[in-house]
């Protein structure tokens, strides 16, 4: 049998198929019950409310109902509405015709450009490659960012979370890298953020060159907290699907906290308890089946990178934890450093990178290990040194670092819109 023929009888067997329906029984906060269809949870239902479809997806089952989370807003829904099963879980179009254009959480353009209907479907969910399977991460892939390629330094496949509270650079940081990066694809989720950054971020950050290269998830802070989860996953299987035709790619999430934070309104309005400062354990379920699925496969690779808001300022909350625990790597942004003017904002000291010995050559390890001696030797002295009780030759690495400090601050310094340039060579003129 052809494929054409094949298809055109799957399509006949599907309408064929009588049509089951059921009614909605109750609506209670974020969610709704259903009864009378049989349903398994991931499923999307369709309920006819006033003549208009609103989607809603299973987060539970119970016997003879199912608890279901709508993807816009409940007005108009009545007790005894209609409701149809889809056929199954979200799917979402995938291909090279994506690139350049903007689509919102459940994978629908909202650009205004051409349809992409005639794209193949894909689930959203998928298993993340094996771990045997997993090539080792071996190649740089340089950010643009000096203070990240010399310190902190990413290879192809690698997973690193950028960790601040708010309004310390973390969107910022990843607009300069969105620009100045290497990659073949960027594939870029906006999750939760303020609908007034979007167009800057596109306009102003991407630019038409930058756009012309990527894909933009939007899920703003009004949608519906499943759409805003759901952003996450699509804009993953999307970078899965340009991963598979052999490309590296670049996922940039902003933010995991955001995706955290729908799934605790998800799992809470689902009846799951509250735990760890109110997250439900899904939550915590959620983050290695999210983060785990970018990385290298015997294709191509995915390059992730997380933002990471930790309320607070306090690099151990919950979400920051676990997110650092399945990271490759993290940056810590200060706010001492972003209030006083220095971008990007990243403390060194405290954000680290697990492959730095696999990327970097040795001849780079020395002068990344010389340049945070003598930052740690400055932080050991600073305070002496800012009440004149320092002697200068009490340590010959804090006397370096005087002597170099304002070259090293110049150099950790960059402008969003300055190239790095090559960082190995301005670091050993540096330290030379």
């Amino acid at each position: 049998m052809s494929l054409l023929t094949s298809t055109v009888a799957e399509r006949a067997l599907a309408a064929a198929r009588p049509l089951t329906l059921g009614t909605v029984t109750e609506l209670v906060g974020l969610h709704l019950v259903v009864s009378g269809l049989e349903v398994a949870v991931g499923d999307l239902v369709e309920v006819a409310a006033r003549g208009a479809g609103l989607l809603a997806e299973v987060a539970a089952l119970r016997p003879g109902s199912a608890v279901c989370l709508p993807l816009g807003p409940v007005a108009g829904v009545r007790i005894g509405d209609v409701v149809r099963h889809t056929g199954g879980p979200l799917q979402i179009r995938v291909g090279d015709e994506l690139l350049g254009r903007v689509l919102d959480g459940l994978g629908r353009p909202i650009d205004g450009g051409e349809p992409i209907d005639h794209l193949p479907q894909v689930g959203v969910d998928l298993a993340a490659p094996s771990a045997y399977t997993r090539p080792r991460i071996q190649t740089p892939l340089p950010l643009g960012v000096r203070a990240l390629d010399a310190l902190v330094p990413c290879g192809r496949g690698q997973r690193i979370g950028i960790m601040a509270g708010s309004g310390v650079g973390k969107s910022s940081l990843l607009s300069m890298i969105a620009r100045g990066g290497d990659a073949d694809v960027n594939v870029i989720a906006l999750v939760g953020e303020r609908g007034r950054e979007v167009r800057e971020f596109l306009d102003n950050d991407l630019g038409p060159e930058g756009l012309a290269r990527s894909v933009v998830v939007v899920a703003t802070s009004d949608a519906p907290a499943v759409e805003r989860m759901r952003a996450a996953f699509v804009a993953t299987r999307i970078a899965e699907s340009f991963r598979d035709s052999g490309r590296d790619v670049v996922l940039m999430m902003d933010s995991v906290t955001r995706v955290a934070m729908a799934q605790r309104e998800i799992g809470l309005s689902a009846g799951e308890p509250p735990a760890t400062r109110g997250y439900p354990p899904s939550v915590f379920g959620l983050l290695p089946r999210l983060l785990e699925r970018a990385g290298t496969s015997p294709a191509g690779s995915i390059t992730g990178l997380y933002t990471v808001l930790v309320e607070g300022d306090d690099l151990q909350d919950p979400i920051g934890d676990t997110a650092r625990s399945i990271l490759d790597g993290h940056v810590v942004l200060s706010r001492s450093l972003a209030t006083g003017g220095h971008f990007p904002a990243v403390d060194v000291l405290e954000s680290i990178s697990r492959l730095t010995g696999a990327v970097t050559t040795p001849d780079q390890q020395v002068l990344a290990r010389r340049l945070r001696r003598l930052l740690a030797a400055h932080r050991n002295v600073k305070e002496l040194v800012e009440i004149g009780a320092y002697a200068s030759g009490s340590d010959a690495d804090a006397d370096t670092a005087l002597a170099l400090l304002p070259r090293i601050d110049a150099f950790l310094r960059q402008r969003m819109d300055e190239p790095a340039g090559d960082t190995w060579a301005a670091l050993a003129e540096l330290l030379g």
